[in-house]
């Protein structure tokens, strides 16, 4: 099993050596299932864009790239996926407002929301798998290696929390294509980019042959510099959201060979997932709402307004998500700008 230690060796490998070892990766993983038998999981950000450069440098076209078209992407996004060839694109049975009804809003984290739901649960009917969600978020014995306990104000919100959207609206598509091709996904997923991301690289390494569902990270050890830098190095193409890429500290050109050895930053959008998440959105330094009110009004007012109370829960209407809302009542918990919005 993969270690702490491997990992923050792999993480402080020179590029080079970290591009060798995930095609290393890539080879296995196609040498496994054949060309048949894989896909690339596409975004259109950033990450996914290196992993299909470097899938497509040793395969060509042949290997498919799946993008999930969930509609909370930004739309530049959609149209810089239809600029490459032999992508298909497949689409989720529920839509965003659907989901955060019937389940509720995506905020803080997916292990957080994922335990103030099962807690809920837990109190509701009393049932019996549910106890160990009720123990973690209360900061029991069982819990640690996290505790829970700074989340409990959550669970007498007036609105409904939950991980679901994910798994929904983009999982199940994903399921069901692999379920019908027979075809196994390569993702950019990074171990860097969440505790729960970590947790499961520790659990399998880049290639999970035996998981319930495997899937190849072949790139879980790089780091975001890493893909700025191999982006700039290799001249390749990113979404226009993301603006050019810029040393921190003297914003030269994104190609300058002065960039060598700098810190990199992109000049637009830092992160390009679903617009209207909230998973992370308290981390310090997040912008990522007050960044959507400058570049896409349109999508910032329709998040944020609306709303309404149905049977004493807050949850979407026709006039938009009614996310103003839930973020006044976290911030009213955590305090004031605690999830900047405004």
């Amino acid at each position: 099993m993969p270690t702490q230690n491997e990992l923050t060796m792999l993480q402080h490998l020179p590029l080079e050596v970290k591009v060798a070892k995930t095609q290393q990766r890539i080879r296995e993983w196609v040498n496994f299932y054949g060309k048949d038998g894989v896909y690339v999981s596409f975004s259109g950000g950033k990450d996914s864009t290196v992993l299909l450069h470097l899938v497509r440098g040793l395969y060509g076209n042949d290997i498919p790239a799946v993008f999930v078209d969930t509609g909370l992407e930004y739309p530049e996004i959609r149209q810089f996926v239809k600029t490459f060839e032999n992508v298909e694109i497949l689409k989720p049975k529920m839509g965003f407002v659907d989901v955060i009804t019937k389940y509720g809003y995506p905020i803080i984290g997916k292990e957080v929301a994922e335990r103030i739901e099962g807690v809920k649960k837990c109190i509701n009917s009393n049932g019996e798998k549910y106890v160990e969600f009720y123990y973690q978020i209360y900061g029991d014995k069982l819990s640690k290696r996290y505790d829970f306990s700074k989340w409990k104000p959550l669970l007498d919100v007036d609105f409904n929390i939950s991980p679901k959207c994910c798994s929904v609206m983009k999982k199940t598509p994903a399921n069901i294509y692999a379920k019908i091709t027979g075809r196994n996904s390569i993702t950019g997923v990074m171990a860097e980019e969440s505790r729960l991301r970590k947790t499961n690289w520790l659990k399998t390494g880049c290639n999970a042959f035996d998981s319930k569902v495997p899937m190849s990270n072949p790139m879980a050890f790089w780091k975001n510099q890493d893909v700025l830098q191999y982006i700039k190095e290799n001249k390749i193409p990113i979404c226009s959201v993301y603006g050019d890429i810029v040393s921190v500290d003297t914003d030269k050109n994104q190609y300058e060979n002065s960039l060598v050895g700098s810190k990199l930053r992109t000049t637009g959008c830092q992160r390009t997932g679903c617009i209207f998440c909230a998973f992370g959105a308290h981390s310090r330094g997040d912008r990522r709402f007050l960044d959507l009110k400058i570049t896409h009004p349109k999508q910032y007012a329709y998040c944020m307004n609306g709303g309404e109370f149905v049977d004493g829960i807050w949850k979407p209407n026709k006039q938009g998500l009614g996310m103003s809302h839930v973020f006044d009542e976290v911030n009213k918990i955590y305090g004031k700008d605690f999830i900047k919005y405004v």
